[in-house]
């Protein structure tokens, strides 16, 4: 590892000229050729300072060392490590070497992992030091191992190898990454991503939301998440701009920082944080330029609180495991609070009806996404990959919103999370919206369970604002003018946190599993 006082190794490092237009390489390292000195990553708990010559020179010898280990081209490099610039150059180094990169959640239980492992059959797993026993148990491949500081088998295998590296050729149709999607509704599915997906995503945000070499990103998002590592990493490489690296997300930390910063991508629940904290004021953030929400849902108060306090807009955007970034709201216009924006540059969005005929302005229906992000298909699965496209390329997101006349999109839901009651389709965000509004409200989470008369009922789980208290009654006698009955919900739950997953989405199958048999009687 190369610190401020110790050796920053260039020695053959490409450039790139080195790579095919094709290689999601000559993505990643275009914002730093000439400008091998310039800050890359700032590890502020670790206390380095890392120039892109020494994060680029310290993945040649990464990628060396995967190849040391049997990695070829195509063969899968699975990870499952907390956050560090070691697992960054882990990503950095499986690009290089032609390997597909497959990041996994830390908080995946031996359960879990061993569908992921028996499904992508990796050449190679690079996991925490903690788990090394389990995962030597299901792996059939190499084990190595990196812990938060970097200390582990991962770097002693990283000390052996040697310096520049031949960077293995790739088309753009070739894998450079399986993403398994959250897996709220069964087995997860291997999303494969390819240099071509990756690569355009990164390009069209970076120039759609102006990231510059000028500017210094609040990176605190996970890095096993399309949000974190190809959102947030792979713009701001491309871009060449400085990341400050942080482990977790920490309001104390955050703020502390701001100043020094220009932009923070993070999920709602970052927002939501940050408001509660005293030492959010509006000098704090003036020298920042974009705030970016995405992953989950962010709340319209949530958005009108942000920009009352801080004097800047949320930009929302909508993106999937499947897809990355799908639309945006607009960096210079309206950016219109409970809305995704528009779709990106050379990405289409319709919304269609059940039968995949496209609907007209601010109709309800499925949401579907054709253009060089979307990507290639579910890895070992061409028949579920089949069920999901249009014959015409369009994906079928799954995703349930509308499209207003000039051009905003709306996400109302998933069309797992569609609740029918005596016929009638129920679209649980209009619920929400009334909910969450509500004086001591916090937030809100609709959904269906089973009832014996109409099929499914709803019911709505409601979190007070902290030293707030909601009566049940309440709600529903508020809600009673404003719906018809049969959207009303039939039951209201008080809890003191929704369930989440660790992007931040709540997790409705959860409460669906918890509430079952709340209606039967």
């Amino acid at each position: 590892m190369s610190s401020p006082n110790g050796p920053v190794y260039q020695t053959g490092m490409n450039t790139v000229s080195d790579y095919s237009t094709n290689h999601l390489a000559h993505t990643l390292r275009a914002g730093s050729v000439g400008r091998e000195d310039a800050l890359c990553v700032d590890l502020h708990d670790r206390g380095l300072r890392l120039p892109f010559g020494a994060v680029f020179a310290l993945a040649e010898r990464y990628a060396n060392a995967l190849v040391a280990q049997g990695v070829a081209p195509g063969d899968r490099v699975m990870v499952q490590a907390e956050k560090s610039v070691e697992v960054m150059a882990v990503y950095l180094g499986a690009v290089l070497a032609g390997a597909v990169f497959v990041p996994l959640n830390t908080g995946y239980t031996a359960r879990e992992l061993e569908h992921f492992i028996s499904d992508a059959e990796p050449t190679l797993v690079v996991c925490d030091p903690a788990g090394e026993a389990v995962v030597r148990g299901l792996a059939k491949g190499a084990v190595l191992t990196v812990a938060a500081d970097g200390a582990g088998t991962l770097a002693e295998a990283v000390g052996r190898a040697g310096e520049g590296f031949a960077v293995v050729p790739r088309e753009a149709d070739d894998l450079a990454c399986i993403l398994y999607t959250s897996g709220t509704t069964g087995r997860s599915k291997g999303a494969m991503l390819t240099h071509a997906n990756l690569a355009s995503n990164a390009e069209t945000l970076r120039d759609y939301w102006r990231f510059t070499s000028d500017d210094v990103l609040i990176h605190a998002l996970p890095i096993f998440h399309a949000h974190g590592l190809f959102v947030a990493m792979n713009v701001s490489l491309n871009a060449g701009n400085a990341m400050i690296f942080l482990p977790k997300f920490d309001p104390d930390t955050i703020l502390r920082l701001m100043p020094t910063a220009t932009a923070m991508m993070g999920v709602p629940t970052f927002y939501t944080r940050l408001l509660a904290h005293d030492g959010l004021m509006r000098e704090v953030a003036a020298g920042m330029r974009l705030f970016v929400s995405g992953s989950a849902p962010l709340l319209a108060e949530t958005h009108r609180e942000w920009t009352a306090r801080t004097g800047h807009a949320i930009l929302e955007r909508y993106g999937m495991t499947e897809t990355a970034m799908n639309t945006s709201n607009p960096y210079d216009g309206e950016r219109r609070p409970g809305t995704v924006g528009h779709p990106l540059p050379e990405i289409e969005v319709r919304v269609v009806g059940e039968d995949g005929t496209p609907l007209a302005a601010g109709e309800i229906g499925g949401i579907e996404v054709r253009g060089p992000n979307v990507f290639k298909g579910y890895w070992r699965l061409p028949e579920k990959t089949a069920e999901e496209f249009r014959e015409d390329g369009f994906f079928i997101t799954g995703d349930l919103g509308t499209i207003s006349e000039d051009g905003y999109v709306t996400i109302v839901g998933r069309s797992k999370d569609l609740i029918i009651s005596g016929g009638y389709n129920i679209y649980p965000k209009e619920i929400e919206g009334l909910i969450d509004d509500l004086p001591g409200v916090n937030e809100s989470a609709v959904f269906g369970v089973p009832h014996p008369d109409f099929g499914e009922g709803v019911v709505a789980a409601v979190v007070p604002r902290t030293g707030k208290t909601v009566d049940p009654d309440a709600v529903r006698a508020a809600l009673a003018g404003e719906l018809a009955k049969f959207k009303q919900p039939k039951a209201v739950v008080i809890l003191d946190a929704l369930p989440r997953n660790t992007m931040g989405k709540v997790q409705k199958n959860a409460l669906r599993d918890e509430y079952v048999g709340l209606l039967a009687q």
